[in-house]
């Protein structure tokens, strides 16, 4: 079971920019690891740190104000590359639970809500508009999936489409184990008839 995911507040960063993908968000030196946690301190390894291993303060998420950000508002195409799904562990551990772009890689967005996290998919203006709100300074964003809106404190509001499914699977912290489970009698069921 993951935590269900039904409304959520929380302060929002900026990643202007294109085409994120999954090395940057995860490096391939850090995939050796089994466990699904701990991965939060590695994300984003090569632009968050400098050589000599201090955090690099010209990397937008190293920005103060940007401290305890729990909503990720990114450029087009995010978590590109790669199918890992190191990437959706690392952002997680990181601490994000919400990350908005006008559009993500499909096996990344797959394995954000397979993970608990919700992408968030606006218009490139939305989200252009909440990158401004953002970059000013402090913006805290309320996100309801049971609405499938977003509301940032500014009173700029904004609807995204959401897949039934996973709309079902987050809101009731379901993984597709949790979701097969539902219908284990009937299972059982089937596999007593000796069919198939």
């Amino acid at each position: 079971m993951l935590q269900p995911f039904r409304l959520h507040k929380g302060k929002a960063a900026v990643m202007d920019r294109d085409n994120v993908d999954t090395d940057q968000i995860i490096p391939k030196q850090f995939l050796k690891r089994i466990e699904r946690t701990g991965y939060g301190r590695f994300a984003f390894f090569d632009w968050r740190y400098k050589a000599d291993g201090e955090p690099d303060p010209a990397f937008e998420l190293n920005r103060p104000e940007f401290s305890g950000a729990t909503v990720l508002i990114a450029g087009e195409n995010f978590g590109c590359g790669s199918s890992r799904e190191h990437a959706p562990w690392a952002l997680s551990d990181y601490g994000f639970r919400v990350i908005i772009a006008p559009s993500f890689a499909d096996i990344f967005h797959q394995n954000c809500l397979k993970n608990g996290m919700l992408p968030v998919r606006l218009e490139k203006n939305r989200v252009s508009q909440l990158m401004d709100q953002a970059s000013r300074g402090k913006c805290e964003l309320t996100v309801n999936l049971a609405d499938q809106t977003i509301w940032s404190e500014n009173g700029l509001e904004a609807a995204f489409d959401m897949d039934p499914h996973w709309k079902d699977m987050l809101l009731n912290g379901r993984d597709e184990i949790a979701y097969t489970l539902i219908h284990e009698d009937k299972i059982q069921d089937f596999e007593k008839s000796g069919i198939g």
